[in-house]
């Protein structure tokens, strides 16, 4: 169970079960998870919407790229002009490539990690879209290979 809960003062443990319990299965009732603890699924209704309202809490659908045809994954590091980080981050994370980007210290000023078709595509969203947006200074390319482990906190 999750040790911390953004945004939410107190977490109990029911608030800690719902979360952990939607983590891994986002469309379990309501009805379940009141018996599986134990209290009516009124409360349950109340706990998610609270969790909900705080941002502690969100549930989505998580699609698998692969079976979309995005065969190609890869971060990007990318070093831009210092003064324009944040800007140049902002028109990155507008491509439709983009699934993630983060502003990072080190190396490089962000950390983008793009999803697309095949090596052609990925070449073009580099070429003739990152490089594209001014700002851009140089970027690294980091082609995954196999993804060993992946969660969802």
């Amino acid at each position: 169970m999750p040790k911390r809960i953004a945004n939410l003062e107190n977490p109990d443990p029911i608030d800690e079960a719902i979360i952990e319990t939607l983590r891994k299965d986002g469309r379990t009732p309501f009805l379940q998870l009141a018996q599986e603890l134990g209290v009516s699924p009124g409360m349950i209704r109340h706990r998610y919407q609270k969790l909900q309202e705080t941002g502690a809490l969100k549930v989505v659908a998580v699609t698998n790229p692969l079976r979309l045809g995005l065969k190609t994954m890869a971060l990007i590091g990318v070093r831009t002009d210092g003064t324009r980080m944040l800007e140049v981050a902002q028109k990155i994370s507008a491509l439709e490539e983009v699934i993630y980007l983060v502003v990072v210290s080190g190396r490089y000023d962000l950390l983008v990690e793009v999803f697309c078709r095949d090596h052609e595509e990925l070449l073009r969203f580099i070429s003739e879209k990152l490089y594209a947006i001014e700002g851009v200074r140089e970027s690294e390319t980091f082609m995954y290979l196999k993804i060993v482990k992946e969660i969802y906190v």
